[in-house]
């Protein structure tokens, strides 16, 4: 890990969100949208930065808590608007273009607010890490002149991790995060009913002191992925995890031995083309 190198690009961050003046922010509490609220609120000024979480469907109850968390703990000026995606034309049909529509979605929302309150950048947290795999939403971000400054300053995730910890931020190791709409298999429906499903899977997992977990939907099948050093954890309550995941409407419970990957689900779109 290079902290200077890290250093070197949050400066580099900064000059950024100087030139751009005043930002809204698509803030969803994660690692690197609560990294780069912090920097732009101490480059811009509170009176400059606005964070704006979107309480979704597919947004998991325990992390809009978070997201208000964390951002009165920053000081940071919050809003939360409300916001069908399930309503989005093309959303729920669940095809590989389904975080297009959801990011469209999302920046269509966003962007009346941002001229009806005078800001002049809308900014998400895109990552370079995020660069070279299957993002659809970067492209509804390009139509709608929506900036990454995390990405144009060359950040990482492991640049965030560091930089955050050294600044005091609790979420600097925090898992992770994407949409639950993310658990579903590519072509399966997305409906709100899998959704709470998935959610309460998840939770109920975590109880156990299990801080990554994904409960992928694959029809009745739900295939955990957790990381590999939390297997025998998990295996440990496979019982209670078993009858409860039963209980939510899964006909098969099972363990995937590869663990837990980001993005899982994207390997379908990859055997797909490869055919």
């Amino acid at each position: 890990m290079d902290i200077h190198l890290s250093l070197e690009k949050e400066q580099q961050l900064k000059k950024i969100l100087s030139d751009m003046e005043s930002v809204i922010i698509a803030f969803s509490g994660g690692v690197d949208s609560t990294y780069l609220l912090k920097v732009a609120l101490d480059t811009l000024g509170e009176e400059n930065v606005l964070a704006i979480t979107a309480d979704s469907e597919s947004f998991p109850r325990s992390e809009l808590e978070e997201t208000i968390r964390i951002a009165k703990a920053l000081n940071a000026p919050h809003q939360v608007i409300k916001m069908s995606e399930l309503s989005i034309p093309g959303y729920a049909v669940n095809d590989s273009n389904r975080c297009y529509y959801c990011k469209k979605g999302l920046f269509d929302e966003l962007y009346p607010i941002m001229i009806e309150q005078g800001y002049k950048n809308l900014t998400f947290g895109l990552i370079k890490d995020d660069l070279g795999e299957h993002r659809p939403g970067v492209k509804a971000a390009m139509e709608k002149n929506v900036r990454g400054p995390l990405a144009e300053a060359d950040l990482t995730k492991e640049d965030i991790r560091i930089r955050s910890k050294e600044l005091g931020l609790d979420t600097w190791d925090k898992p992770s995060l994407a949409c639950l709409s993310s658990r579903i298999a590519y072509g399966e429906k997305i409906t709100i009913e899998k959704l709470k499903k998935v959610d309460q899977a998840e939770q109920f997992i975590k109880s156990f002191g299990i801080k990554q977990v994904r409960v992928r939907v694959h029809n009745e099948i739900a295939r955990i992925e957790v990381d590999p050093q939390d297997m025998a954890n998990l295996l440990n309550y496979h019982e209670q995890v078993s009858e409860e995941l039963k209980q939510l409407g899964f006909k098969y419970v099972a363990l995937d031995l590869t663990g837990y990957k980001s993005g899982s689900m994207n390997q379908m779109l990859q055997s797909s083309a490869a055919k």
